[in-house]
């Protein structure tokens, strides 16, 4: 979907932004971009659009080069939502959502129509906010506007900015849930930004970790946490703070039927070898002296690993 062949972004005071850059993010992924300031992550994501050129290699979106697509045309084919929200502050709800649906000479019953059924999917209802101004709207409304109107003309690509990062922790724990929610409905290629290890966890398919402008290490959350390639990455996400007080029964559920268990962890097992298990099964049963005492779901293990992330505060700014 999007390859990125060995791009590097340097600048005029010889800075060098992203290095020598190979990966690749795969059609309808939730590609999350992780680490701390100024690595490179927002560089890389800038790209991706050509809101900043890349001084080498190649960037290919559905085996074109971006350099062969006409830019606006790129740019109304690719959503992008940053962290300040930006709003027209002149204009309606309705009116910020059909922008780029307008430039693409869309009807205006279609538009009407993707207005109405873009505010319901993020649970606010059209009659209600169509017709309002921006600042009648709280932070989180905004930014749900903010993230539909990414989506107005069905566009394969939606780039994000750390989009969440300036919201206050309920808002921003609830438009992470809603943008889950949505993206298993839209299935869209995500490409997200994050200094915040727990968010990252919490949204990410697979993790990108970065420093100094380099791909440190490329993983699905579970195998990130399992097996940090380095020691920046083990400090980045605190692994060994969770490992000393993981405690399986804390998250333990019931059993519902024993024919979903393909497997089985002791009740002392190290959080490790768990999440070793985990790139097998998305159940596992949970054993003591002999007996099956309950089960634990993947989903589970990575919202628990969120949410100690979370509390310890261990997000990097």
């Amino acid at each position: 979907m999007i390859t990125f062949d060995n791009v590097s972004k340097k600048y005029s005071n010889d800075h060098v932004a992203v290095k020598a850059l190979n990966v690749e993010i795969k059609k309808g992924e939730f590609f999350v971009i992780i680490g701390p300031s100024g690595c490179g992550k927002t560089t890389l994501l800038k790209m991706i659009n050509r809101l900043i050129p890349l001084t080498e290699g190649t960037i290919w979106i559905n085996g074109k080069k971006i350099s062969d697509y006409n830019i606006h045309e790129l740019r109304w084919s690719i959503g992008y939502v940053l962290q300040q929200i930006a709003l027209f502050p002149h204009m309606t709800i309705e009116e910020n959502i059909a922008i780029v649906p307008e430039l693409k000479k869309w009807s205006k019953t279609k538009i009407q129509k993707r207005v109405e059924e873009l505010l319901e999917l993020v649970g606010l209802e059209p009659e209600k906010y169509r017709q309002r101004k921006p600042k009648e709207l709280s932070g989180g409304e905004q930014q749900r506007v903010g993230v539909i109107r990414a989506l107005a003309a069905d566009p394969e690509i939606i780039l994000m900015d750390e989009p969440f990062s300036a919201l206050d922790p309920i808002s921003r724990t609830k438009l992470q849930d809603d943008l889950l929610e949505m993206q298993r409905t839209i299935q869209k290629t995500i490409v997200f930004v994050s200094h915040d290890m727990q968010e990252a966890l919490k949204l990410g398919d697979r993790l990108c970790v970065m420093k100094d402008g380099e791909i440190v290490q490329i993983g699905a959350p579970q195998e990130i946490v399992q097996n940090p390639v380095n020691d920046f990455v083990q400090q980045f996400i605190g692994i060994n703070a969770v490992n000393n007080r993981f405690d399986i029964q804390a998250i333990m559920q019931p059993i519902v039927t024993t024919s979903e268990l393909r497997d089985t962890i002791f009740v002392n097992e190290p959080l490790t070898n768990i999440l070793q298990k985990f790139t097998q099964h998305n159940v596992l049963g949970v054993e003591e002296d002999g007996k099956i005492i309950g089960m634990v779901t993947r989903a589970t293990i990575l919202q628990y690993l969120a949410e100690d992330f979370k509390e310890r505060g261990h997000a990097h700014d």
